[in-house]
């Protein structure tokens, strides 16, 4: 009976289902690309300030009190439009008193004048010596430079009355108005009574480091930086909004020097503002272009972010993805602009990162031209 069991107990062993070794997934099928080189545009952006072409404080030339304000605060004026009018009645004053001095001056001289002619028969005819002649034109002299003063006198105090009414020096925009009327004011005041900017053209400031200053002169073929500013390209202004200013515009001025304590060059760039979008005192950033021949492109969407490094999966002839750090110099559309860590040739997984481990192996497949392109 036992054996019988036995026989039995082999017998339903044999019969059972066997079952299968487990067998290995296959490669992960992921989109490669392979890395190109070739001529690239990056686009770097600089913190930039606006000013007008003129951009001029006006300030008071004589003391007295506010008596009118012809504008308002922001208006536009013309050149010899008047702006402030100081009360002017003690200059007309002086220059009542100046021109009193000169009527005086002139009735002096008419009265030497007399006594020279008094005193010149006289003398020819010996009958006094000349020494009283000689007094009166001595006399008569000192009368005609008491004129002269009197005159000067009358010319300051309708200068100083013409200034009473201060006037725009140029077309522009005034600013505000920190003296009301009833304000005295003076020439002497820390404040002016307000700014006032020619903004039909505007200047853009903004400043480049070492670095970006020796790269931004080996873009353009000329022996001076004169001769280099004639063949930049016209660059962009990028507002506070984000938003591009609609008109280009041109570098026309170098500094002479860089400034030492921030070690950077300031350049001007100026701008087309015909509608008066750009006032001084706005604040953006300039665009400008550089041009890489033979540069290493790198999809962004082909590299993953890491602790401050970016890094790219390389994939080997047998098929096995490493991941490398990349040094990225500049952007360009859709495209980084690498340095090192790869190079033209290489191959690199497009997409799918995430599920990644150094040596995995794959099964490559050629991205998508629409998606690896710029």
């Amino acid at each position: 009976m036992k054996n019988l069991l036995i026989a039995l107990a082999i017998f339903l062993y044999g019969c059972a289902p066997k079952q299968e070794a487990p067998t290995t997934p296959p490669p992960p099928t992921i989109p490669v690309v392979e890395i190109t080189s070739g001529l690239a545009t990056t686009y770097q952006e600089y913190p930039a300030s606006v000013e007008g072409t003129v951009n001029v404080e006006i300030r008071p030339q004589v003391a007295g009190y506010l008596d009118k304000v012809f504008v308002d605060e922001g208006a536009y004026v013309k050149a010899g439009q008047p702006l402030f009018k100081i009360n002017d009645q003690p200059f007309r004053e002086q220059l009542n008193n100046a021109k009193a001095s000169l009527s005086a001056a002139n009735a002096t001289l008419i009265n030497t004048q007399l006594e020279i002619d008094k005193f010149t028969p006289l003398v020819a005819n010996k009958v006094i010596s000349d020494y009283q002649l000689k007094s009166a034109k001595a006399a008569n002299a000192v009368a005609l430079a008491n004129i002269e003063q009197a005159r000067a006198m009358v010319g300051t105090a309708q200068i100083n009355l013409g200034y009473a009414t201060v006037k725009a020096p140029v077309n522009g925009f005034v600013g505000r108005f920190p003296k009301k009327k009833g304000s005295l004011v003076s020439p002497t005041d820390p404040e002016a009574l307000t700014q006032l900017s020619d903004i039909q053209e505007v200047h853009v400031y903004f400043a480049l480091g070492e670095d970006d200053f020796i790269n931004f002169k080996k873009q353009y073929g000329g022996a001076t930086l004169n001769d280099k500013l004639k063949k930049l390209d016209p660059i962009s202004l990028l507002l506070a909004d984000q938003t591009v200013y609609p008109t280009q515009g041109k570098i026309d001025m170098i500094d002479g020097q860089f400034d030492k304590n921030t070690g950077a060059i300031t350049m001007r760039a100026t701008f087309k503002n015909a509608q008066g979008l750009l006032r001084s005192g706005n604040t953006g950033k300039v665009r400008l272009s550089l041009q890489h021949d033979s540069a290493i492109l790198v999809p962004q969407s082909a590299t993953i972010e890491m602790q401050d490094k970016v890094f790219v999966y390389t994939v080997s002839s047998d098929n096995k993805v490493k991941k490398m750090p990349i040094t990225i110099v500049g952007k360009s559309g859709k495209n980084y602009l690498v340095k090192d860590g790869v190079k033209a040739g290489d191959r690199i997984v497009f997409s799918g990162l995430d599920i990644l481990q150094d040596g995995t192996v794959i099964t490559p497949e050629k991205a998508k031209p629409a998606l690896a392109s710029n």
